[in-house]
């Protein structure tokens, strides 16, 4: 996802991936946020979004492409961490991709997403990863990469 913060990427990859569905949020046209659930695909290197067809969230994309999406963290524990990214959305239209996407889906899956639909490559400007640190853990260990800024870590008591 980063090549710049392989380990971070692989990480906050492993927390989305613990659970199929997550939360984005996108702006309205009047610029006040939406939640909406999400699934998401990590795919040759890149994050993938597949939205219903003229869904309010599709649009809000297609209007502003700005979103913010979290992993689910169901669990307080929090092995995985807990996994934030935000960035920007661009749909893709060419054919070739959209089916490359759809066989990639297929085999994974063994099925093919319900047509039409929506099909977004993010372009991540900011990835966060949350642990426990400590044993017994007693503190918040958050990782943080930034487009242009690159990775940080600090520790909340």
């Amino acid at each position: 996802m980063i090549k710049a913060a392989p380990e971070l990427s692989a990480a906050v990859q492993r927390s989305f991936d613990a659970h199929i569905h997550k939360t984005l949020a996108t702006l309205r046209a009047d610029g006040s946020p939406r939640i909406s659930g999400q699934e998401a695909s990590f795919r040759d290197g890149q994050l993938w979004l597949g939205m219903m067809l003229d869904s309010r969230k599709a649009q809000d994309l297609l209007r502003d492409p700005r979103f913010a999406l979290h992993s689910a963290t169901v669990d307080p524990e929090m092995p995985d961490g807990d996994a934030k990214l935000s960035g920007r959305a661009e749909e893709i239209t060419d054919q070739e991709t959209f089916d490359w996407f759809i066989g990639q889906e297929r085999e994974e899956k063994g099925e093919e997403p319900p047509q039409p639909f929506h099909l977004f490559r993010v372009e991540v400007d900011e990835i966060v990863l949350t642990t426990l640190g400590g044993d017994p853990p007693d503190h918040l260990v958050i990782e943080t990469w930034r487009d242009r800024r690159g990775t940080t870590r600090f520790e909340r008591r």
